[in-house]
């Protein structure tokens, strides 16, 4: 079973990177998903899925990784296209273009 490591990239609805500066290691599924017949309820003998761990640092996630015995996989994050303004930014000084209105 191969774990991954990966730092979460932000949601649509989130305009912060809060929750996106730690590094995750979550387990890849070890078995299918199966349909409970009676409720229709998914089910799943493997509860590794369900655990996600933080780590404050990509070294820490791949040294508990490597002290455990996990394969695992590191997935770099992608840079940001578009850098964080505040609201006050619209009305400095220093502003390319004029305000108006």
């Amino acid at each position: 079973m191969v774990a991954r490591i990966y730092q979460p990239a932000k949601t649509a609805m989130q305009s912060g990177v809060a929750r996106t500066q730690k590094w995750v290691l979550e387990h890849d599924r070890a078995s299918a998903r199966t349909t409970e017949p009676l409720m229709g309820w998914t089910s799943s003998s493997d509860t590794r899925q369900q655990v996600q761990l933080t780590f404050d640092t990509k070294d820490e996630a791949v040294a508990y990784a490597k002290r455990n015995g996990l394969a695992y996989t590191v997935s770099a994050p992608k840079p940001r296209k578009q850098t964080p303004k505040s609201y006050s930014d619209n009305f400095k000084f220093g502003r390319r273009a004029p305000w108006t209105h």
